[in-house]
């Protein structure tokens, strides 16, 4: 919203209920608030109803407080938008706060909310809590609603809970996912864990994620796999959602995301297929790579938030790099704060599982032992 002081949001309601306050990414329909999906196309889109995972949180005793803002249509991982400015990030000023859920995760980190919903096609919950020391959960695929949600690439979707805490997140997921029930580890002494991918990450964030991994008694380093050749299954899925938009509306969508859509709208049937093939294999191995494991450590993203100005399509391969893989599996993931990395700033752990619940305990246990600094064996 021209005028926002905070720069994060793009509406606020005229009034704010009482309850724990809440940021709605603004992908989410909210009924008599304007709802833009972070493109000028929908600047004055009001819609009739709130999608369900607004509707619950609300019935649950969360107040909206805005829109936040996000990367135009979710797809990009700075959250500059063309339209409504960039995102700051408060827990790293001149800084990316990560995309698409940036303003999701600046509203936590500036303190303008208690909790916040956000969505995840290839990290766009994980890449901004990374960026701004804060929590995020991508649920297992389909637990969470997307109804009211504006799809990106539909078998790749997920929405979630961001918060600052682990324990927020939880009792979000409480609300937000039928069946959810929560559990509680004592110790990580009987968790069967592998870690993976801390050569390929800056020096000092894979030595924090080693550091994390030390406190799981029961760990051992994976050649986990990485995907390759997916892709145009991705942005097949882009092109089914944009084709007919763009093709009236391609003026406004801004250079970076206007970029990306013209491939995606490139891809062909054979290139499709080629790429949910090879989506299948990767899913096999890591089938097989997971097998004993209760869960798998990585760090989230490959290096501390880059400064601003900072180009999408240059980054966006590795900023994704360690993300991505998930949403193609469609498997619960925790991305937490674990520790000071380069110039000071906070690396994120991925807590990888099969397990929903088992994903959140280990990772509350995770943060608790962060915090006092000594393992919890």
């Amino acid at each position: 919203m021209e005028g926002d002081p905070t720069g994060i949001f793009l509406a606020r309601p005229e009034r704010v209920a009482d309850g724990i306050r809440l940021a709605v990414k603004d992908l989410f329909d909210t009924a008599g608030l304007t709802t833009t999906y972070g493109s000028a196309i929908f600047a004055d889109h009001v819609p009739d109803t709130s999608a369900e995972v607004v509707r619950r949180l609300e019935a649950s005793g969360y107040a909206n407080v805005g829109k936040a803002n996000l990367h135009e249509f979710a797809y990009g991982i700075t959250s500059t938008n063309p339209h409504f400015g960039t995102v700051p990030n408060p827990a790293a000023p001149g800084r990316i706060a990560g995309g698409s859920s940036g303003g999701s995760a600046a509203a936590l980190a500036g303190g303008f909310a208690e909790a916040a919903l956000g969505t995840d096609s290839g990290g766009s919950i994980r890449i901004p809590a990374a960026c701004c020391g804060v929590v995020g959960f991508k649920p297992s695929y389909g637990l969470v609603s997307l109804e009211g949600c504006f799809p990106l690439a539909a078998s790749f979707d997920h929405a979630g809970p961001m918060a600052n805490t682990v324990a927020d997140c939880v009792t979000m997921m409480g609300h937000l996912a039928d069946g959810f029930v929560e559990r509680a580890l004592e110790s990580f002494e009987e968790l069967e864990v592998g870690f993976a991918w801390l050569d390929r990450a800056a020096p000092l964030m894979g030595e924090r994620i080693a550091d994390a991994a030390s406190l799981f008694p029961r760990a051992r380093g994976l050649d986990f796999p990485l995907p390759h050749g997916i892709g145009p299954a991705f942005m097949g899925e882009v092109a089914d959602v944009h084709r007919e938009l763009f093709a009236e509306n391609a003026d406004l969508y801004g250079d970076n995301v206007r970029t990306k859509v013209e491939l995606c709208l490139a891809v062909t049937d054979a290139e499709r297929r080629r790429g949910a093939r090879a989506r299948e294999e990767y899913r096999e191995r890591c089938e097989e790579a997971f097998q004993g494991l209760d869960l798998l450590l990585t760090p989230t993203i490959p290096f501390v938030p880059p400064p601003l100005p900072a180009d999408d399509l240059d980054l966006r391969e590795d900023m994704i790099r360690f993300t991505l893989p998930f949403n193609s599996l469609g498997w619960p993931v925790l991305a937490l704060p674990c520790g000071p990395a380069e110039d000071g700033l906070p690396a994120s752990i991925q807590l990888v599982g099969r397990d929903d619940a088992l994903v959140l305990a280990a990772g509350a246990l995770l943060e608790a032992s962060l915090v006092r600094g000594t393992p919890q064996a």
